[in-house]
């Protein structure tokens, strides 16, 4: 049966990346009724109804907007793909500034929703029916995108945590698969001694998100803070962090893990060719690694649940998940929350967004669906890798407060990962200096920081 989050009414249903400069001229005023077809990447399927401009990066994207423009008559959404990630939130900030070209439905990584928030140029959907929706999202991606009785966006993906691995290389070299982050170090070493000339994964001193999720495992919580106040709490160099931290150090300095610059096409030929035995993943890594040309035809990929720390409290975590938001430029916010609410809000949106996107849903009747828990990847030699690992990491994920300037955190974060991984600095001092950085920069901002 179709899932469709209203009765009685009809279903909600490699992209071109462009200039700022020709976004924003395309995507005219942001209100979105006189925005000519000819400006759409898509095809408007209904003449002389309002549309609503909407700026996304996923692959795919066209069809789902298809499948929204011909289920709808009385709405049609305009997609343009503005750039992927930061080049999308510089054109959208370059449209703030100037009071006009903003789109009205914007994908916004959750994590970066606090950017925007802080400059009120999110709208607060929750007004216009957001707010009934909390129970179709999971835990963790509702307190995301939410602040007291604000809905600031509505969830689409997200990023539980697994670990894939070379199931090939494990028992060509007799070792384990490693249930906890003491048995991973215990077998990077193994696999070391017993002839294996790659590493057991890589620790990336330009992903310091990866480093973030590792220490929230240990309960970590480095921010606290909200809109509605100038004060922020920071306390990065915690006991936790420290001793996530040690860890991946004592690692890189024993030489079991590689220390490659993620998302490069060095570290991309690396997950593929046996360099790496395994690759410390969120739900989308599946697709990144099924999506690279030159993955070896012979290797045997398998996934298993996230490592835990031996003694103490499992915890799930999450990297990346993107959201949809109504930008503030939008003349119809009404108009524009119904869009972004309904362009993943059917499974067969969903459909497109699983099998030609490779996302991972946190909709839950999607999410919950036998659907998505039986899908078998080929990848994967068939394996159903939502039911053993994913599932359940997404169900335990229950968020994680990120300050309104983490663009200045990841960067200053690279800074000394890369110092780390180098040997100038040890993973407390690191993590020392990079609080006293975040602290002096949030003061230099107007807040006041407290711990």
């Amino acid at each position: 049966m179709q899932m469709t989050r209203r009765a009685g009414r009809r279903a909600a249903v490699v992209p071109v990346v462009l200039g700022a400069a020709m976004v924003l001229a395309a995507c005219g005023d942001g209100g979105g009724e006189e925005t000519s077809a000819a400006s759409c990447t898509n095809t408007i399927m209904v003449e002389d109804v309002p549309v609503v401009t909407v700026w996304a990066w996923y692959p795919a994207m066209e069809q789902v907007v298809d499948y929204f423009n011909e289920n709808n008559d009385d709405v049609q959404a305009c997609w343009t793909n503005a750039g992927q990630g930061g080049d999308a939130y510089q054109a959208f900030s370059t449209a703030l500034e100037a009071g006009s070209g903003a789109p009205d439905v914007m994908m916004i990584e959750a994590e970066f929703l606090g950017q925007y928030t802080i400059r009120e140029a999110l709208v607060d959907l929750a007004p216009y029916g957001a707010a009934e929706l909390e129970g179709e999202y999971t835990e963790g991606a509702w307190a995301d995108v939410t602040e007291a009785e604000a809905v600031y966006a509505i969830p689409v993906d997200g990023g539980p945590m697994g670990l894939l691995y070379r199931q090939d290389i494990f028992d060509e070299y007799g070792v384990a698969v490693p249930t906890t982050w003491e048995e991973f170090a215990t077998a990077a070493q193994q696999l070391k001694d017993a002839g294996y000339d790659g590493y057991i994964t890589n620790f990336a001193p330009n992903w310091w998100a990866f480093v973030q999720a590792m220490a929230a495992q240990l309960g970590w919580q480095p921010f606290t803070y909200d809109s509605a106040s100038t004060e922020i709490g920071i306390d990065i160099a915690t006991p936790e962090a420290i001793q996530v931290l040690s860890y991946w150090e004592d690692l890189v300095d024993r030489d079991l893990v590689a220390t490659d610059e993620a998302f490069t096409a060095d570290y991309n030929a690396s997950l593929v060719d046996g360099t790496y035995a395994s690759y410390v993943a969120a739900a989308w890594g599946p697709g990144y690694l099924e999506g690279l040309s030159d993955a070896d035809a012979d290797a045997v990929w398998r996934a298993a649940p996230l490592p835990q720390w031996e003694g103490q409290e499992p915890r799930d975590v999450n990297i990346g998940g993107s959201t949809f938001a109504v930008s503030e430029q939008a003349e119809n916010p009404e108009l524009a929350a119904r869009v972004a609410m309904d362009l993943f809000g059917t499974e067969e949106a969903w459909r497109i967004g699983i099998e030609e996107a490779a996302l991972f849903p946190l909709w839950t009747p999607v999410l919950e669906s036998d659907y998505f828990a039986d899908l078998e990847y080929p990848f994967f030699d068939g394996q159903q890798i939502n039911k053993d690992v994913f599932l359940d990491a997404a169900a335990g994920y229950e968020g994680f407060t990120t300050p309104p300037f983490l663009t200045y955190v990841y960067d200053q974060g690279t800074e000394q990962l890369t110092a780390l991984v180098e040997g100038q600095v040890d993973a407390e001092q690191a993590l020392t200096n990079l609080e006293q950085d975040v602290g002096a920069y949030a003061e230099s901002q107007g807040f006041t920081v407290t711990e």
